[in-house]
């Protein structure tokens, strides 16, 4: 059996990832790149999803106002939030995967507010973003504190595996 390393190593190649920025001052293209192209394949290697040739996933990189509308016309919930995910498809943990994950869209003011309350650097926080709306794409969710407990202790895994300090401590 292939060691997590090489796991996440073949899924990044496996994955055709799309990323986009909308709006607000976020690193540049390239900075984000390698923060996804980081954070995806550890995400996938914790979560044990075994990706073929063709998957898709969409990154979107926009701004609070953005996202505002997405969550109030989604979840009813009219405010922004760090980081919304669409599934293309309903997952549940250990599905196989669709031939589209769906999207992640993150809101920069929220994010940047959210890193300097919690004295962390920016990329950290982006890159736990990532995960956990990778996580939730994959059918993880957080709504019971059982499913909190599962789905934060991928994310500190992967975390930990990129030498980011636990978010939750």
């Amino acid at each position: 059996m292939p060691d997590n390393k090489t796991m996440a190593s073949a899924a990044a190649g496996a994955l055709d990832i799309d990323l986009m920025i909308e709006e607000g001052a976020w690193p540049s293209e390239d900075a984000l790149r390698a923060l996804v192209d980081r954070a995806v394949p550890v995400a996938l290697a914790e979560a044990e999803v075994e990706v073929i040739d063709g998957v898709e996933l969409s990154l979107v990189f926009t701004d609070d106002d953005a996202i505002q509308s997405l969550n109030a016309e989604w979840r009813q919930k009219d405010k922004p939030t760090n980081v919304l995910s669409f599934p293309a498809f309903p997952m549940a943990p250990g599905d196989p995967l669709p031939p589209m994950l769906g999207d992640i869209v993150l809101a920069y003011e929220t994010v940047v507010r959210e890193a300097e309350l919690e004295g962390k650097p920016l990329e950290n926080h982006i890159t736990h973003l990532i995960i956990h709306g990778l996580l939730h794409l994959l059918g993880y969710d957080h709504e019971t504190d059982e499913e909190a407990e599962e789905m934060e202790a991928l994310e500190r895994q992967a975390l930990a595996r990129l030498a980011i300090p636990d978010p939750y401590a």
